[in-house]
This record gives structure tokens, C-alpha cells and sequence, in this order.
């Protein structure tokens, strides 16, 4: 059973579930598989490197994929931008930052206009530069974001959009990772969801295999919102943006010790430590960007399937289970 929404309307999908273009984990197999299953896959743009979205682009091959950027950090390599457009993605995704600069050149690419926010505040600018599609992320999710809550912060921006921009589109964020999750963004006002967490964890994404074991054993309880990853790798990340990440023994170790971590000495033989058992898939010695969501993450299993499951699940859930909840009186 299909699940049909203004989403896969507007993108020309089967399913409502985007590609969160995680930076180096969402290449272009992931994306590929993702959107060969029904999806939309998004490769992940991160600080940006060309050379490496030419391989990911190349490695999508034919496959309708598109291409997430951290703002901040492409507003410092602008080129790759024209890079990305030149190999007519499905839709530019901006997050971390004001779309402004960017929204006219990616519109008149043709492309949708994805932003990403975390306040209210981000998604009135978002709708200012022309929003085809916001996402709205909880601070469930993994790797960077604030505060607020998938919750709340989904069926806000639903009520906000509908009074300020009815045609902008909504995607949930943060948390999601089965069906249940997609079908409770979709009741929450959203159009379809942004997944990463779960795709992190599948067999075509750019994960050392034993960050992904990690993941299948861990909890909710074992991540944690903090700087000490972005202060080990001496990136310096605007406020109020943290990351969650899972509890590992170089996050403990620092976590709230960060003034420690960046005394230049400290710094320079932290940052070889980290990046080292990063390259080498030692978990305890560096940090694993994963969400709360990683306690539902119990199987590495190709992307395709994973993503069918989650839409079967949810189909389910809302044919038979919400249904039943309604009763005469």
C-alpha cells in the first residue's frame, strides 16, 4: 500500500520519505538505493569537497538523486553549488544557515528549494526565500541541530505554513525511524519525513561496519548533545547549533570539558587521536554521529528494504490500528 501525499505529488515519488544527506555517510549508493526504492535520496554535501560529490554523483549513476549543504560552510565555497546544479539534481537542501544567499541561483536551476530548520525564526526566513519544502528537525536527531522537540516543533510550523504559505510543503524530522514514526509526522501535519539515522545504519551507507554494530547495541539513552566533536576536529560551528552523537569514551572524557579540549596542546594531539580511530572505526576514541532513534535500529539491512518496511509499517498502522481507536458512543 502506497502512502500518496502532497510529497511524492510535488517530487514525483512513490513514498513520502527523503534521504537526510548526511555529510560523509549519505553517498551516492545510499541515495541511489533510496530513491530506486520509492524515496527521494539526498547526497550528503557536508563542508563540502568537489571531488568527492563528483565520485558520490557519479557513484548515484543514473539514478534521480538531489544534494543537501551545510550553509554556513558552502557560503564559503559557493562554487560548489554550481557544481552540484550542473548534474540537474532533484533538489538542493540548505540547512544551518540563511537560504538567502543561495535561493534565487538554486530556484532558477530549476531545483526544489529544501530548507531545513530547528526554530520558528529559521523556518520565516525559510518561507522568505521561497521554500518549496521545509524540514522541520527535532533535536532527536542525530549530528547537528538545537533544541526544540519533533513533537512540537512539526504540528507549529504545520499551523504557521498553513495561515502564512499553504504551498510550501512539510517534512518531519528528528526521531524517525520505522513506521510508526512516519505515520505519527504525517497525523502531526507533515507532507512526509526526513530519515537519517536508520539509513546510517543500512548496508550502502559510508559508515565504518563497526559504528553500525555499535548502533544496533546501543539505546536512546546512549547519545548525547554536545560540542566536543566540532572543538576535537577544531570546526568552528555557529550558535546555538550542537551534535548529538553517541556516548563514546572520547565524548565522555570531554564532554563539558571543551575549554580543556581546545588548549592548543590538548587540541592538536585530540584531533590526531580522533581522527585516527575515526579512518580506523574504533568507537570508543572518537565520535559516532547517530540519533535517539538509534534505539530502534536493531539490523543492517540494504536501504531499499528498510525503506519499504518503514512504509508498509506505517500504511499499516493508519488502514487498521487508527481506525480501531475510534469508537461509537
Amino acid at each position: 500500500m502506497a502512502l500518496h501525499t502532497r510529497l511524492t505529488d510535488r517530487l514525483g515519488i512513490e513514498h513520502p520519505i527523503l534521504l537526510a544527506p548526511m555529510g560523509s555517510a549519505a553517498g551516492g549508493r545510499l541515495s541511489a538505493a533510496v530513491t530506486a526504492a520509492g524515496g527521494l535520496g539526498l547526497i550528503g554535501g557536508g563542508y563540502g569537497d568537489a571531488d568527492w560529490l563528483e565520485r558520490e554523483f557519479s557513484e548515484a549513476g543514473n539514478a534521480r538523486v538531489g544534494c543537501g549543504f551545510i550553509t554556513w560552510s558552502l557560503a564559503r565555497k559557493p562554487h560548489l553549488l554550481d557544481q552540484v546544479l550542473l548534474h540537474s539534481p532533484a533538489a538542493i537542501m540548505l540547512s544551518f544557515g540563511s537560504p538567502l544567499p543561495f535561493a534565487q541561483k538554486i530556484k532558477a536551476a530549476g531545483a526544489p528549494l529544501v530548507c531545513q530548520v530547528q526554530t520558528m525564526a529559521h523556518a520565516r526566513e525559510a518561507v522568505e526565500a521561497g521554500a518549496d519544502i521545509i524540514v522541520a528537525q527535532g533535536a532527536e536527531a542525530g549530528g547537528h541541530g538545537v533544541v526544540r522537540a519533533t513533537l512540537t516543533i512539526v504540528p507549529e510550523i504545520a499551523d504557521y505554513l498553513a495561515h502564512r504559505a499553504p504551498a510550501t510543503l512539510l517534512v518531519a524530522a528528528g526521531g524517525i525511524a520505522d513506521g510508526r514514526g512516519l505515520a505519527a509526522a504525517l497525523m502531526l501535519g507533515a507532507d512526509g519525513a526526513l530519515i537519517g539515522s536508520r539509513f546510517w545504519a543500512s548496508e550502502e551507507a559510508l559508515v565504518p561496519e563497526s559504528f553500525k554494530a555499535a548502533a544496533v547495541a546501543a539505546e536512546g539513552d546512549d547519545t548525547l548533545r554536545t560540542t566536543v566533536v566540532d572543538v576535537a576536529r577544531k570546526i568552528d560551528w555557529p550558535q546555538p547549533f550542537t551534535a548529538r552523537v553517541m556516548k563514546t569514551r572520547f565524548t565522555t572524557q570531554w564532554h563539558g570539558r571543551e575549554a580543556a579540549l581546545a588548549e592548543p596542546a590538548v587540541a592538536e594531539r585530540e584531533m590526531e587521536r580522533y581522527l585516527d580511530a575515526a579512518r580506523r572505526g574504533d568507537v570508543d576514541n572518537t565520535g559516532v554521529f547517530v540519533g535517539e532513534a538509534v534505539a530502534l535500529i536493531r539490523d543492517i539491512r540494504p536501504a531499499g528494504a528498510i525503506l519499504r518496511q518503514i512504509v508498509a509499517d506505517a500504511a499499516e498502522l493508519l488502514s487498521r490500528k487508527a481506525p480501531s481507536l475510534l469508537t461509537a458512543r
